[in-house]
């Protein structure tokens, strides 16, 4: 055979090789958390079993109508203002994952003006537990109450506990990052450190394929407060709860609409979808079967992270009355 024969297959096999071995370990995990293996309509759950898409019931997904205010309430944890008492609540919250009745009350009620979005919880609990008082600390990890807010190609998540503190992530479909444009706005640059590709929790992977969670993000203008009826980490004593108040302004939600380029503030008969939830560290004894987590609209799965099943909310222009 040829010298240069040789040479070239020599090249040839070089080339091979190395383009076997320059995968990265990043390429190799995102083909098999895709799950090229699965149907398009069933993904697994936390424990491996296939759970049909979406894992919850479009019958069982609650809607509710948020209603106008004239006056904007004062964010002081303590919903005490005629507002709060004259709006419908939410349906008491049930398992997240099984749907099953929960062991302490928990409710919200949302509400609107042409400046913020105004969202109240209720939450039952006799026994006040917090640790975490460092803003972005894992505060799932304490007893918590949570947020999230789906625009079409991106989501808001929001969680607080009952010291106030707060933790926030800005999620985008992977799939929309640069065909949407995030990728050009500065607090979604691609060169942001603690930005990182997100799979999910329990279900996984989704349809939709991985996010980018930016967890540096600050919802701009966001007001917070709590009101606790009793002493947190006391265990002397029995407590009611504690109540949590919060004001999102319009203005930071630009980029939660930059997909569907959705009205802001909403129109009368807009329908967003959110979706609110309450996480404990504690669980009921058998036979209750309480995952620990706890929402308006269940999931059928343990992930609050699919937006396909988050309550539908039909802005009104209608104006609650408060003189009755």
């Amino acid at each position: 055979m040829p010298e240069n024969m040789n040479f070239k297959i020599l090249l040839i096999a070089l080339i091979l090789f190395c383009c076997k071995n320059n995968t990265s370990k990043d390429q190799v995990s995102d083909f098999t958390d895709q799950g090229a293996d699965l149907s398009d309509k069933a993904r697994a759950n936390s424990t491996g079993e296939l759970v049909e898409f979406p894992p919850c019931t479009e019958e069982e997904i609650p809607h509710y109508t948020a209603y106008r205010v004239s006056s904007a309430p004062r964010i002081d944890g303590k919903l005490d203002e005629e507002i709060w008492k004259a709006v419908p609540k939410s349906t008491g919250f049930r398992d997240l994952v099984s749907g099953a009745e929960t062991l302490f009350d928990t409710r919200v009620a949302v509400v609107w003006d042409e400046e913020y979005l105004y969202v109240g919880y209720w939450i039952e609990e006799p026994n006040l537990q917090a640790s975490l008082t460092e803003r972005d600390s894992k505060i799932y990890n304490d007893n918590d109450v949570e947020l999230f807010i789906a625009g079409k190609d991106a989501y808001y998540e929001f969680e607080i506990n009952s010291y106030g503190t707060i933790y926030e992530v800005f999620f985008i479909w992977e799939e929309s990052y640069e065909s949407g444009g995030y990728d050009k706005i500065p607090e979604f640059s691609p060169d942001l450190q603690r930005k990182k590709r997100f799979h999910g929790v329990g279900y996984k992977p989704h349809p939709r394929g991985p996010r980018i969670g930016f967890w540096t993000w600050d919802f701009p203008g966001l007001k917070s407060a709590v009101y606790c009826d009793g002493t947190i980490n006391n265990d002397k004593d029995q407590d009611r709860g504690w109540t949590v108040e919060l004001a999102l302004p319009w203005l930071g939600m630009k980029a939660l609409v930059l997909g569907d380029s959705r009205s802001l503030p909403p129109e009368n008969q807009d329908i967003w979808r959110m979706d609110f939830s309450r996480f404990n560290q504690y669980k009921a004894d058998p036979p209750a079967k309480d995952s620990g987590g706890w929402a308006w609209s269940p999931h059928g799965v343990w992930d609050s992270h699919v937006p396909e099943c988050f309550t539908y909310i039909h802005f009104s222009s209608q104006q609650i009355d408060i003189s009755k």
